[in-house]
């Protein structure tokens, strides 16, 4: 009951992880001009998946804040941790086979 419990945390924190990332709008961007006879620089292509990664950075996050907390939200800090580390590790192998 407890591993199933933890499980259903965990999916929890990457389903809310997904969310948020998709939920949050993307910081407006200036372009500056070059400057006349400037080459352009080269663009760097989009990272794959990086849904993924900025679940990985919202998991991270996440981690830190459970770390750094003054209470151990009623005895399950401990344990969300560690399934917040496995969410990670597995989301950074998936990425490895892309």
């Amino acid at each position: 009951m407890k591993s199933k419990a933890v499980y259903l945390f965990a999916a929890a924190i990457l389903v809310l992880a997904l969310a948020f990332s998709v939920a949050t709008p993307a910081a407006p961007t200036s372009k500056a001009l070059p400057a006349p006879g400037a080459q352009p620089a080269a663009a760097s292509p989009a990272p794959a998946h990086p849904e993924i990664h900025e679940a990985i950075e919202a998991l991270r996050r996440a981690r830190a804040h459970l770390e750094h907390a003054k209470h151990d939200f009623g005895g399950h800090r401990a344990e969300a941790m560690r399934a917040t580390d496995e969410a990670i590790h597995q989301l950074e192998v998936c990425l490895k086979y892309d």
